[in-house]
């Protein structure tokens, strides 16, 4: 029986519903002896901002007053949250057979400050955000880059380089101050924590 991650996300999802949260990433790792699925879950976006509206007018951290700290990179789970969804879900996952065998782990977790992008709506979410990203193809002569992300277009993105130090062998070019980025070629990016 070969491992359908497509209905287990759509499984997650519908359980995920039912909890006020959404699903974010499903992975699933490790050899025969010892599997583990992975859940990264958050609140919807109406629970987001209900939180970010209770927290607003709470005594703030400095830098979440200052507006030095993106809150919506928060993604509010608890751990009631992460244990109510792993009983559910575990218990649907195991009725309807949909992992080949019944020694795994399940992991049920927020994906945290440094979670990784999936796509435009998660760009266009975190604008303005540190952005930590790896690219398929060199982009002026460099694969790594760190910035804030400043623009999303229709198929690309750029990266204010001008406040960080660029890491790697190349350094950024001389007067670069931004880079543009495709969508397409973006192999993987993570958000960078501000605190």
């Amino acid at each position: 029986m070969a491992l359908n991650l497509e209905t287990i996300r759509a499984l997650a999802d519908r359980v995920a519903v039912s909890h006020g949260l959404e699903v974010v990433e499903i992975e699933y790792l490790g050899g025969s002896k010892q599997r583990v699925m992975r859940v990264f879950i958050e609140k919807n976006a109406e629970g987001r901002a209900r939180q970010a509206a209770a927290v607003a007018e709470a005594d703030l951290p400095e830098k979440l007053a200052a507006g030095e700290l993106n809150i919506d990179q928060l993604a509010w789970v608890t751990h009631e949250d992460c244990q109510s969804f792993s009983q559910d879900f575990g218990t649907v996952l195991d009725v309807e057979e949909l992992v080949p065998a019944s020694d795994y782990t399940l992991e049920i977790s927020s994906p945290g400050l440094d979670r990784k992008l999936y796509g435009r709506a998660d760009y266009k979410r975190f604008r303005g955000s540190i952005l930590k990203l790896q690219t398929f193809e060199p982009v002026a002569g460099n694969r790594h880059w760190q910035g804030r992300l400043t623009e999303i277009a229709a198929n690309s993105i750029r990266l204010d380089l001008s406040a960080l130090k660029q890491k790697g062998k190349r350094k950024k070019a001389e007067g670069v101050e931004s880079v543009e980025i495709l969508l397409a070629n973006i192999e993987k990016a993570n958000l960078v924590p501000e605190i």
